[in-house]
Formats: structure tokens, C-alpha cells, sequence
């Protein structure tokens, strides 16, 4: 009977309902007269008419209240409000045709009646749903979960995982100690040091986080903590996050991997954001990108009078278009969006978008980025990277764009490959232009890695660990840095409108993080343990060997020659550069090896181009033997 109700179709439970209510307010009002007059023996024919209304009065309130729409393994306590509010007002409704109509009712049961009916609708929901929930055993697969934190975000994720038949709230633990032995509902509040018997007790898998007031650093410390333990570790989004004072249980989200790194928010300098923006016509190339892509989000909300989205892969186009007309309509902007579909190594093409948009600032995202695919395809990449923004640097200086920002890397810093050593190349290509062209003010930006970007290590890292393994490393000691993408593009935008041209500013990325120590607190926090724990872990390690060009550390400097800005999160390089002369020399004899197909001389003439180089690893183009 339990699992018919459960798979009836709605309409079917809301008739089942309804007819239950018909037959129980008839039976009710009846009551109410037998307790007034202490006797079953009364004139039914009598009071026949106030006993139909009741009934006829009292289900279309309920109906107008949804009463009939809560789903009742899913209702709260709070519930009871409602109940109270629709039988209240069902009641004077009643009564009032009562003494118009003059219609034969004791007076004073329709006192007792309201309170009959005012238990009978709340604690017969109650009811069915501590039936459902334990008797039926709706619930009995469900997942026994901890709530780390007891205010009241903590409060409502458990009211609202109570209606997830798949988690099930077992106790809560909290820092602060006069809260401890509490009782929030029927569970109960721990400190800390419960938490490994609480694990044990009641076989956790899971320990939601639900304290979104918790600062940056304090929110990693906590973080680093749990690691220790087994248990998945899921958050609700933090305080900023939060739009509203009520979470759902669709709140709930896997740590972010930007949790764990605990860099503190730097607000953002609004003169800085608008200076090179507003009112002006803006140009981002590889606008479809991982940073070209978010530039553009945060770009058309700073008041530019257009912006012009110029990018190679004709999906990546669409994919922003949709995105940026959404965010336009969605905010009521007054921006002119245009989406160019183009290679930016077509000099015409370039010149033409500049002049027919008479574009004032040029964000240069688009570059091939992936260390071990540029390897295998040098010619691709350095005529994208250097031949590419060459091209449409040097469009902007002659058409007199007022900005230009090229996106670059910390692995333009001595490099050990052909993608590093092509981005150092377009550094020293703006650095060259900036020297003939001073109305043009030539800036770069670089930085590591953005977290989520696409060849990111952490959604592989995901994927493998969802998948049961491996977890895929190069070297047991390779380290990076990294930075969100959002916070990335901020500091490009504010760093673009510094320095009066030439100059190099390089982002503070923070400590640098041991990867393979990341994919570790990646496992713990999904649940797992890795093998290198204690040999019986679940998720394996495996360390494939660093790859062709890849090296242990990236750099952001390539002297001593560092200053400050008027950000904290923004420094100034002062670093060698050439004459335009000398640089195009040397990018035309890097142009005719590529067309002759000589890798092995490739490799000094960019060494003596790029200071640093160091190629150490073979050649691996897969035309070099063609």
C-alpha cells in the first residue's frame, strides 16, 4: 500500500487527500457537537446543514493555501504556520455563515471544532510523514551526514536536507563551546574533538561545511583540518554568495580547489577597472577563451560604448555570443556587442576590425597555451603566439589604438620550451613597437595558472577521481601557482590602464603549490584516501614523468628588477627588451627556418632572441621528420 501511495500519480494522492478531509472535518464538526452537549445522542437532521458546510467551506481554503501541493514526506514544521493561517481563516469564514444563515450549531463548539480541526490537519501530515520517513522506510537508504557549523545556515541546510530521502542528518559540530551538548531539533551539537567517534558512530561519509561568515584563511585552515579525516567534505557557497537568507539543499557544492589555496580578496581599484574602458570601443581577442572569455563578462558590465569579440573557434564564438547577449539583456546594459569570427594572424582581416570599430583598447587573450601541444606543433605555435600578436600589435600602433594589453605567462620566464619562449616573444615584440610607436601605450600582464581554465589540472584531477583513479601527476615535486579566473582578469584590466607603456607587471599569485600535494587534499575532500597514505587507500597516484619542455617551477621574474603599484596585487618588471629593428631581423630568420622545416636551427636562433631559453629536452614536432 506504502509503495502504491509513493508511485501514485499527484493527482491521485490529492484526491486520496481531499476525500480523507471531506469524511474527517464531517466526522469533526460532529465531534465538536458531542463534546459540547456531553452526549452522542442529538437531532443529526438538525444540524445536517452546518455539518455539509463545514467541509464545503474548509477544503477550497485548504486548496487555496496548497495545502494539497506540500509534498508530506517532504513538509516541514514549519508547515504548521500555514496550517494554522488556513484553518483560522476556513473557520471565521464558516462561522460567519453560521450566525448569517442562523443555521441550527452550538456556539460554543465551533471553538472546540476549530481546535479539533487545527490538530487534526497539521498532526495528521506529521504524522504521515514520520510514517514515511521511518515506518515505511522511505528513508532507509539514505546517507548519515554531519554539519559542520550550528548557526543558522547550518539550521536551514538541515531543514533543508530533510526532504533528501538520500541524506540524512545525524549531528552537528560547532567551535563554539557554549553550544556544545545543545540540541538543534532532536540532533544533537559536538565539538571537534567528537568528530572521529561521530565518524565511526554512525558510518559518515559525507561532513557538509555550513559556515559561510568564515574569512579566507580561516576557511583554508578549517579545510587543511578535515583533509585529515575520511569523509567527503561538501560547502554551502560563502557569505558574498549568499543572496538570500534561506539555503536549499541544491546549495550544497563540492569544496572548490580555491578554498584550499585561502587567498584573501583584494577589492579592486574602481579608477583602474574603468580607465581603459568606459565609453570606449574595446577589442579582446581569443574573447572565447578561459581569460578572454571572462574579460569580456567583466568588461561589458565597466560601460564601454562597444566591444568587438574576435576569436578563431567558431564554437567558442557562439558559446560567448549567447552568454554576452544573456548578461546584456540580463542587466539592462547599453553596450554594442559584435562577434568577429577571424585568425589574428590575418594582417587585413586585423586592420579592418580596428578601423570599421575605431577600437581604443585591445585586450590580446588569444594564444596557444598548452605546454605539451605546442611542443609537438612548434611552427603553429610560434606564429600564433609571436608572428600573430606581432600582427595585430603592430596593427594598433599604425591604425592608433590607444591601449593595447597583450595576456601573457610565467612561463615566459626562462623557458624550457617553444610555447614559453613564443610568449616571451611577444613580449619583446610590444617592448620593440613601444620604442617607435609612444602614442600607443604597450602593456603586459603575466601571471600562472588560472584554476578551471581549459588544460587545467584540477577538472582533470576531478574526472580521474571520479572515474576511481588513476590520479595522474608528472613529478612528485612539479609546483605552480594559481589563481581564479575571475580574480586573473580583474588584475589584467586594472593592470592594463598602469604605466605609461612598455612596461611588464606581473601578478601576485601567492605561494607556489606542490600539484601533487593538490591532488592528495583533491582525494581526501572527495571522500578518498590515496594509495601513498597507508598503502590501502582507493585512489591511486600515478607519477607519468614531466614532459617535453615541462619544467619543476615557473618563474614570474626574469631579474631582480621589481617594483611596486598602486595595487597590492600587481608588481612592475623592468626587463631587457630590443630595437624594432633587431627584433624584426631576428623574428624573419625564425620565419625561414619554420618554412624550411629546421627545427634544429630553430632552437638557437629563438635562444638568441629569448634570454633564458633553455630547450633541454629533444625536438617532438610531429612534422619534423616530414
Amino acid at each position: 500500500m506504502i509503495s502504491w501511495l509513493l508511485s501514485a500519480a499527484r493527482w491521485q494522492k490529492r484526491l486520496i487527500s481531499v476525500t480523507v478531509d471531506v469524511l474527517a472535518l464531517s466526522l469533526i464538526s460532529l465531534i465538536a457537537i458531542w463534546l459540547r452537549l456531553g452526549s452522542f445522542e442529538v437531532d443529526y437532521a438538525y444540524y445536517a446543514s452546518a455539518v455539509v458546510l463545514l467541509p464545503v467551506i474548509f477544503i477550497p481554503v485548504f486548496i487555496k493555501f496548497e495545502l494539497y501541493r506540500a509534498v508530506v514526506r517532504y513538509i516541514s514544521y514549519r508547515f504548521i504556520m500555514t496550517v494554522f493561517l488556513a484553518v483560522s481563516v476556513a473557520f471565521v469564514l464558516w462561522s460567519t455563515l453560521i450566525f448569517l444563515l442562523d443555521m441550527p450549531y452550538p456556539r460554543s463548539a465551533l471553538i472546540i471544532a476549530w481546535f479539533v480541526v487545527l490538530v487534526y490537519t497539521s498532526g495528521s501530515r506529521l504524522i504521515a510523514r514520520w510514517l514515511l520517513l521511518n515506518i515505511a522506510g522511505v528513508n532507509v537508504e539514505s546517507e548519515p551526514v554531519i554539519i559542520f557549523g550550528a548557526g543558522q545556515s547550518g539550521r536551514q541546510l538541515m531543514q533543508a536536507l530533510s526532504g533528501v530521502t538520500n541524506k540524512r542528518v545525524v549531528a552537528f559540530i560547532d567551535d563554539n563551546s557554549h553550544l556544545h551538548n545543545q540540541k538543534i531539533g532532536s540532533l544533537k551539537v559536538y565539538s571537534r574533538d567528537d568528530l572521529v567517534q561521530l565518524i565511526e558512530k554512525f558510518q559518515v561519509k559525507e561532513l557538509l561545511l555550513a559556515i559561510p561568515s568564515l574569512k579566507t584563511r580561516q576557511r583554508k585552515e578549517l579545510l587543511n583540518w578535515l583533509t585529515s579525516f575520511s569523509v567527503k567534505i561538501s560547502t554551502v557557497p560563502s557569505f558574498d554568495e549568499i543572496m538570500s537568507g534561506k539555503l536549499s539543499s541544491s546549495d550544497v557544492r563540492d569544496v572548490n580547489i580555491d578554498d584550499l589555496l585561502g587567498r584573501e580578496p583584494v577589492l579592486p581599484n574602481d579608477t583602474l577597472l574603468h580607465q581603459c574602458i568606459e565609453s570606449k570601443n574595446i577589442l579582446i581577442t581569443g574573447g572565447g577563451g578561459s581569460i578572454g572569455s571572462e574579460l569580456c563578462r567583466q568588461i561589458i558590465g565597466l560601460n564601454p560604448r562597444k566591444v568587438v569579440v574576435f576569436e578563431l573557434n567558431e564554437f567558442s564564438l557562439y558559446a560567448i555570443e549567447q552568454e554576452l547577449n544573456a548578461l546584456k539583456f540580463e542587466l539592462n546594459l547599453s553596450v554594442e556587442l559584435f562577434f568577429v569570427l577571424g585568425d589574428i594572424k590575418q594582417s587585413a582581416k586585423i586592420k579592418k576590425v580596428i578601423e570599421f570599430y575605431s577600437i581604443d583598447t585591445i585586450y590580446h587573450a588569444a594564444a596557444y597555451k598548452h605546454v605539451p601541444i605546442v611542443e609537438h606543433n612548434i611552427a603553429e605555435g610560434i606564429e600564433n603566439n609571436a608572428f600573430g600578436t606581432f600582427i595585430v600589435a603592430k596593427a594598433a600602433a599604425e591604425l592608433g589604438v590607444k591601449n593595447f594589453v597583450l595576456i601573457s605567462t610565467d612561463k615566459a620566464v626562462r623557458p624550457t620550451n617553444f610555447m614559453g619562449a613564443s610568449k616571451r616573444m611577444a613580449e619583446l615584440a610590444l617592448q620593440a613597437l613601444q620604442q617607435e610607436y609612444s602614442d600607443v601605450r604597450f602593456v603586459m600582464v603575466r601571471f600562472g595558472n588560472v584554476l578551471g581554465s581549459s588544460g587545467s589540472v584540477i577538472p582533470l584531477f576531478k574526472k580521474q577521481i571520479a572515474e576511481g583513479g588513476p590520479v595522474t601527476v608528472t613529478h612528485p615535486e612539479i609546483t605552480r601557482f594559481f589563481m581564479t579566473i575571475p580574480e586573473a582578469a580583474s588584475l589584467v584590466i586594472q593592470a592594463g590602464s598602469m604605466g605609461s607603456g612598455g612596461d611588464v607587471f606581473v601578478l601576485d599569485m601567492g605561494e607556489p603549490v606542490k600539484i601533487a600535494d593538490l591532488a592528495k587534499k583533491l582525494i581526501k575532500l572527495s571522500g578518498f584516501q590515496s594509495y601513498e597514505d597507508d598503502g590501502i587507500g582507493e585512489i591511486e597516484i600515478v607519477y607519468t614523468g614531466l614532459r617535453p619542455g615541462e619544467k619543476l617551477y615557473e618563474e614570474l621574474l626574469i631579474g631582480d628588477n621589481v617594483s611596486g603599484t598602486q595595487h597590492p596585487r600587481i608588481m612592475r618588471a623592468n626587463e631587457y627588451s630590443m630595437s624594432l629593428n633587431e627584433f624584426e631581423s631576428k623574428l624573419n630568420n625564425i620565419r625561414q627556418l619554420l618554412q624550411e622545416g629546421g627545427y634544429e636551427g630553430l632552437r638557437e636562433a629563438v635562444q638568441s632572441m629569448v634570454e633564458g631559453f633553455n630547450h633541454y629536452s629533444e625536438i617532438v614536432d610531429y612534422l619534423k621528420k616530414a
